[in-house]
């Protein structure tokens, strides 16, 4: 199944948070921040029809309150607005 997000938005799949910290200590899952870090995997266009200035593979940080989630497959991924995007990684 191929999803395409429509206008200004942008699909991604979340990071897992991470499960155990630096020294080896495992983290109870109510303990565990939440990451705000995604994979993009595909976006729309701007409001004018110029693509986002974003790429499939690209890793990013997001914020906002909205977002859609939902499962495909068994794999979870998260449709938000473009301006929620708040910068690239760079690795």
């Amino acid at each position: 199944m191929k999803i395409r997000p429509i206008g200004e938005r942008v699909l991604i799949k979340p990071l897992k948070a991470e499960e155990k910290t630096e020294k080896g200590i495992y983290l109870p899952e109510e303990a565990r921040e939440e990451r705000k870090e995604g994979i993009i995997e595909d976006v729309g266009t701007l409001k004018n029809g110029d693509p986002i200035p974003l790429k499939k593979g690209d890793k990013i940080l997001y914020g906002g309150y909205s977002s859609d989630e939902f499962e495909v497959n068994g794999e979870k991924f998260l449709i938000i607005d473009y301006k929620d995007v708040l910068a690239v990684i760079e690795e």
